[in-house]
């Protein structure tokens, strides 16, 4: 993904606007000019005059950096929970259960609508959702996804804080 060189604080107004977009940002910082709060992972800054190398190397970063905060789950028709090359095959249950955390991928989603999707017919008892929920952890393990509990919220699926070991993939 290009990254989009911006002078600041010349460029503040262009800023605002790219911050709500998922493009990488780096700030080129005038010598007398103070350091910009950066609210965003996508942004970074450097200040001017800089080396050439510098630059690239930031941008670099940034580069790399969005790759890997920009990887969203997918399912496809057939079923296949997709993340970053991997996949996995789910139940009809499970793909109803992560198609809804994966539409609000990041957020919380609550038990009332994963109920109401897996189940559009009737509600199920807490502890069905719950095992499904737990069953669906498990399986998705192996991509680096897990779905955390949020009390008396709901749950939500986010990519794992402590990666799968390869050898546990199995």
């Amino acid at each position: 993904m290009d990254v989009v060189l911006l002078r600041w604080p010349e460029e503040g107004e262009r800023l605002e606007a790219l911050r709500s977009s998922r493009i990488p940002r780096l700030l080129l910082v005038g010598p007398d000019e103070p350091p910009p709060h950066l609210p965003h992972a996508l942004e970074d800054w450097i200040r001017l005059p800089a080396a050439d190398r510098d630059v690239r190397a930031r941008v670099a970063a940034l580069e790399d950096r969005s790759e890997r905060t920009s990887a969203v789950p997918e399912i496809d028709d057939a079923g296949l929970l997709r993340f970053r090359g991997r996949w996995v095959a789910l139940s009809p249950v499970e793909q109803s259960l992560a198609g809804m955390m994966v539409g609000d991928y990041g957020k919380v989603v609550g038990r009332d609508s994963l109920a109401g999707a897996a189940w559009p017919t009737g509600i199920p008892t807490r502890n069905a959702l719950d095992v499904h929920v737990l069953r669906l952890r498990r399986r998705i393990a192996p991509l680096d996804l897990e779905i955390r509990t949020v009390r008396a919220r709901g749950y939500l699926l986010q990519e794992a804080s402590e990666p799968v070991p390869a050898s546990s993939n199995s």
